[in-house]
């Protein structure tokens, strides 16, 4: 079973902010890492759910479709993508010297991938796929 980007984004919004008088059995770093995972898996079916309708073939190699993103939804949301994408791959990540990430940093990428979600849904932005035709 395969959840939707929204569910793991909702799941990740559960992890990160605890309802009041709920007993938190997990650390808060360990939370927010949790988090972390699931927001980057919910980036990355977006962008997997994007290239499906915008182009088939660019979904088997995840680094050309976040190079190639510029072209199709343009580049304040590829940029956003990149950025966002990269953050949450280093908090995915266990370092055993590093402390982990904070908890408010992964919110704030919960509330980027909430709005790249958004702009992905909404398909190729035309100016620049006329643009990339006419050069």
């Amino acid at each position: 079973m395969k959840a939707s980007p929204e569910t793991l984004v909702t799941a990740a919004a559960r992890l990160l902010l605890r309802e009041p008088g709920t007993v938190n059995t997990l650390a808060p770093g360990l939370r927010a890492r949790a988090a972390a995972v699931l927001l980057r898996m919910a980036l990355d079916q977006a962008l997997d759910a994007y290239w499906q309708r915008v182009t088939p073939s660019m979904t088997r190699i995840g680094k050309h479709r976040m190079l190639c993103l510029e072209w199709y939804a343009g580049h304040d949301t590829a940029r956003r993508c990149r950025t966002t994408w990269s953050a949450l791959s280093a908090a995915c990540h266990y370092r055993t010297y590093e402390l982990p990430p904070a908890p408010a940093e992964i919110h704030t990428r919960l509330l980027e991938v909430t709005a790249l979600l958004a702009a992905l849904r909404g398909g190729p932005d035309r100016a620049s796929v006329t643009a990339a035709g006419d050069t």
